[in-house]
């Protein structure tokens, strides 16, 4: 059976040590130097990048995310051993695991470090989906030749880099399609490489619960439940037709999935589809004026993104939610996509001022999706507000000065409420 080193990097045939630097971190399998789709995961990302940052941290639960009204971003294993999870409100994650060091996120630090990442896997192939800051999916069919070594190797390459040039551990999962790549990270993390082959699928999957697939939330689970869905062997049990009957076209896909299939293809171009932002409260709020201020402060954030990736949007959408953690969703599309801050703020200020009552709100958010080329934004003057093209001349001076000059160099009486 093929095999090779973790650490040193040398193929061999199975055994129990590596026969070059006798390491007992061996990776076997018979589909081992034939599979080519691969998912990169790393571990605990934020939390991570935090250690690595403050050596005192090593030994320490860490939390990543808000203060004691917010929610956890990510956190350490040593957390999640208390029973801490990603989205747990702070709260709740703090009677868990009350020794934790909660540390407020440093987003443009970790797309600095993302970028090291990625840098690293662009190396590899060009073929790299990017989920997130910290996991991508990665296409090595062809590169053999290239690199001199199969994907598996190579790919054991870039965690023993990622370890000693950014000082980050990933887990690696490889498999045939996306879907089951996916699955295979997720089986032996932190530090893990995963296999699951092809002529084992079926075995693999046999009595495996339907929420080990990606996008199967609460909500879905709770349908599938209601169908009497809860494993693999119950989703094989039914008609394709059926499926697509009871849940659209989330039951073709379940269809396929149920047999460990998934054509989708590593996409290195998947559009952005939505850009967001939202703040969670130290204090609930009803204060309609320190809410506005908010979207505002939230407008710029999304917008600045929109305009440093050259893309605009059509649909402004806003989110609230309660103190009980119930939430407001409200949605305009516009007639054409914009990108600048002004419009962006006043259509969602509009869709605050359609919430009526007195509640406080824990978090607000606003987001941008309906996504396209800034070159299609912005290029109809809006008759019914004649002040409207004088404030886009003005955001675009303000974004030239900001960019001269930093940030703060121009700050608007609005975004100080």
């Amino acid at each position: 059976m093929p095999a090779l080193c973790r650490d040193c990097l040398h193929p061999f045939e199975t055994g129990p040590r590596c026969p070059a630097c006798r390491s007992p971190r061996i990776l076997a399998h018979p589909e081992l130097f034939s599979l080519t789709i691969a998912h990169m995961d790393c571990d605990a990302f934020y939390a991570s990048v935090e250690k690595r940052d403050d050596p005192t941290l090593a030994d320490k639960p860490v939390i990543v995310g808000g203060t004691h009204r917010g929610v956890v971003s990510t956190c350490c294993y040593l957390a999640r051993i208390k029973g801490v999870r990603s989205a747990m409100p702070m709260f709740q994650a703090l009677k868990l695991c009350p020794e934790a060091v909660v540390i407020k996120p440093r987003g443009a630090h970790y797309a600095a470090v993302s970028r090291q990442i990625r840098a690293l896997m662009d190396e590899l192939t060009p073929e790299v989906e990017p989920l997130s800051l910290d996991e991508a999916f990665l296409d090595l069919a062809g590169t053999a030749r290239l690199h001199h070594a199969p994907p598996a190797v190579m790919l054991a390459r870039l965690l023993k880099r990622m370890e000693q040039e950014i000082g980050l551990t990933g887990s690696v999962g490889l498999s045939h399609n996306k879907f089951l790549a996916k699955v295979a990270s997720d089986l032996d993390k932190p530090r893990g490489f995963s296999v699951i082959g092809k002529a084992e699928t079926a075995a693999f999957l046999k009595g495996k619960p339907v929420r080990m697939i990606w996008g199967v939330g609460a909500a879905m689970q709770a349908t599938l439940d209601a169908a009497g869905i809860r494993s693999f062997d119950d989703l094989v049990r039914w008609d394709r037709k059926d499926l697509h009957r009871r849940f659209g076209q989330m039951g073709d896909r379940l269809w396929h999935l149920a047999r460990g299939e998934d054509f989708r293809r590593v996409n290195a171009h998947e559009p952005m589809k939505s850009i967001s932002a939202e703040i969670t409260f130290d204090a609930d709020t009803a204060d309609r004026d320190l809410l506005d201020g908010h979207v505002w402060r939230l407008a710029e954030r999304v917008t600045d993104r929109a305009k440093a990736k050259g893309l605009a949007g059509r649909t402004v959408t806003l989110k609230l939610k309660r103190a009980d953690f119930s939430a407001i969703t409200r949605r305009h599309t516009l007639r054409e996509p914009t990108q600048t801050a002004d419009r962006f703020y006043r259509e969602a200020a509009g869709l605050l001022a359609q919430v009526g009552g007195q509640d406080a709100y824990r978090l607000i958010g606003v987001g941008l999706s309906d996504i396209v080329p800034a070159t299609e934004a912005d290029l109809t003057p809006d008759l019914l507000d004649p002040g409207a093209v004088r404030r886009a001349r003005a955001e675009q001076a303000t974004d030239a000065i900001r960019k001269r000059f930093g940030p703060d160099a121009i700050v608007k009486g609005r975004s100080l409420r």
